[in-house]
């Protein structure tokens, strides 16, 4: 890891108090779902969507139902509360995606928040064969595990020290999966420091800037038009996310 990453200090206080604007962003995204609905339909692959640490589907609810309105088949990770890499949890989360591969034939697109994005690197990595795509939403793989405001929490929820998380699911987390890979991150996090949860830039890997919080990226409406841009793109023909016209007043340039 780089100095720069293990000097990254979690968001300040201010940041974390402004956490409870995610409850306007879930107005606003049901205000603007008629206009997210204009975002581009997909294919009907299969897509897997993770939940944040100490969240369940509930809180992603919002946002594969919206991607079930856009032709994907999707599924939740139907394992109650995200409580950590508690023992069978890889082992399950394995199966899981192995198991939605097989019923449908097709490679499986991961969508992680924060700790689910984390998950849905590794998978990757683990099984290329299986996966198509790499979404994370505020998800800290660049950064020292510490460099967030809830690694306490996720020490006492998995019982593990925070920089046990990965050492036996599929490597460094930092390093990119083989497949497209983009990262959506927010300057605002109050969670977690946002540089670390920055994608560096090559060839299949990206990042996507967006201005929201961190408990309300699940469901932001930019996030959710970026995912839905991010899924549609033809499996084998992936190019990075195109930021001209009217994007360019809603996705703040990441590398400005």
């Amino acid at each position: 890891m780089s100095a720069a990453a293990q000097s990254l200090a979690p968001p300040s206080k201010l940041l974390v108090l402004l956490e409870g604007r995610a409850l306007t962003e879930l107005g606003a995204f049901l205000a603007t779902w008629p206009l997210l609905s204009l975002s581009p339909r997909g294919d009907g692959h299969p897509v897997l969507v993770l939940p944040g640490l100490m969240a369940g589907d509930s809180s992603t609810r919002p946002l594969r139902e919206f991607l079930s309105s856009r032709g994907y088949a999707v599924s939740g990770w139907g394992m109650g509360r995200n409580y950590g890499l508690r023992p069978g949890v890889q082992e399950s989360v394995i199966d899981l995606v192995k198991r939605i591969n097989d019923r449908h034939g097709r490679k499986v697109s991961l969508i992680g928040w924060s700790l689910g994005g984390l998950y849905s690197r590794q998978l990757a990595k683990m099984m290329p064969d299986r996966v198509r795509s790499v979404i994370t939403l505020g998800s800290p793989f660049a950064g020292d595990p510490k460099s967030t405001n809830a690694w306490r929490v996720y020490e006492l929820a998995s019982g593990q020290r925070a920089e046990e998380a990965s050492e036996h699911f599929g490597g460094p987390l930092s390093e990119a999966p083989p497949m497209p890979t983009t990262a959506i991150y927010s300057r605002t996090d109050g969670i977690c420091a946002w540089q670390g949860c920055m994608e560096k830039t090559a060839a299949l890997a990206e990042s996507i800037e967006i201005e929201s919080s961190h408990c309300g990226m699940g469901f932001h409406p930019a996030a959710v038009y970026a995912v839905a841009d991010r899924l549609a793109q033809p499996e084998g023909a992936w190019k990075p996310f195109d930021r001209n016209g009217w994007r360019s007043l809603v996705y703040p340039d990441p590398n400005r």
